[in-house]
């Protein structure tokens, strides 16, 4: 698992390392911080969507796939969070105004899909998929939850 994660988080982490030696933030500039929080939610997604498929049968179940897959998620949806910083709220986001203006709900929600996401994988270890497929839905829940708040429909 270390294997797969390392070169995963290698690569969100160089998309906000430029300009981390600035002491206002340690993304340097706001573009920075709003590439990085988008690599880390692109690759939540990808991962997310592998189960996704699997749930939907429309791929076959692999346990160790699954597991694999619910372990990166729960990586992943532990970064993005720190890159909501001032100055992100313009520029190429679809984060809403109101994430600043309503920052404890904000956290509420991400800290529930981040225990959503730690359930998951907890779930996917054990191979059960129907157990796979109830938590699935309540990690979608947390996930929607709170685009339906704080993200811009395209």
């Amino acid at each position: 698992m270390q294997s797969i994660l390392k070169p995963l988080l290698s690569m969100v982490l160089i998309a906000g390392s430029a300009g981390a030696a600035q002491a206002q933030s340690p993304f340097g500039k706001p573009e920075d911080a709003i590439k990085y929080r988008q690599s880390a939610l692109f690759v939540m997604g990808q991962h997310f969507g592998r189960i996704g498929a699997v749930v939907k049968g429309k791929r076959p179940f692999d346990k160790a796939e699954v597991a694999k897959n619910a372990a990166i998620v729960e990586e992943m949806s532990k970064l993005p969070w720190d890159a909501f910083i001032a100055g992100t709220d313009k520029g190429k986001t679809q984060a809403k105004p109101n994430i600043w203006t309503e920052a404890a709900k904000f956290k509420s929600r991400h800290e529930k899909l981040e225990q959503e996401t730690a359930k998951l994988a907890q779930v996917a270890k054990g191979g059960d998929l129907d157990a796979i497929k109830a938590q699935f839905g309540e990690t979608g829940k947390a996930c929607k939850a709170c685009h339906d708040d704080f993200r811009k429909k395209d």
